[in-house]
């Protein structure tokens, strides 16, 4: 019987592939993906291949506060090896400048 897998890869793979696909997403007021911002906190990969990720926002009153998270759902799912992803968001602790990549201060003009 003939089965249609995706190659196993490693979770530190994985999470690099997630990673770029988060990199795709950018916050539509800033020209940096929030990757770069700081705003993606923590990345987990479950045994079967679901990615969970915890993020927030630069303020909680941001206006794209609804569909941001979403966007990042939907960019994750397009990795093949990802099986579901969920975003989680949190405020805990508060975005700061100081979560911004080099190349994200770079972009914005704060090095």
């Amino acid at each position: 019987m003939a089965e249609t897998t995706i190659e196993k890869i490693s979770a530190v793979e994985l999470e690099q592939k997630i990673i770029e696909a988060i990199k795709l997403v950018y916050d539509p007021e800033i020209p940096v993906n929030v990757y770069d911002l700081g705003l993606i906190y923590d990345i987990k990969i479950t045994e079967d291949s679901e990615a969970v990720v915890l993020m927030t926002l630069t303020a909680p009153t941001c206006p794209v506060a609804g569909g941001l998270p979403a966007d990042v759902e939907t960019s994750i799912k397009q990795v093949p090896e990802v099986k579901d992803a969920k975003v989680i968001l949190t405020f805990d602790p508060p975005w700061d400048p100081s979560l911004l990549s080099d190349e994200a201060k770079l972009i914005l003009g704060m090095m």
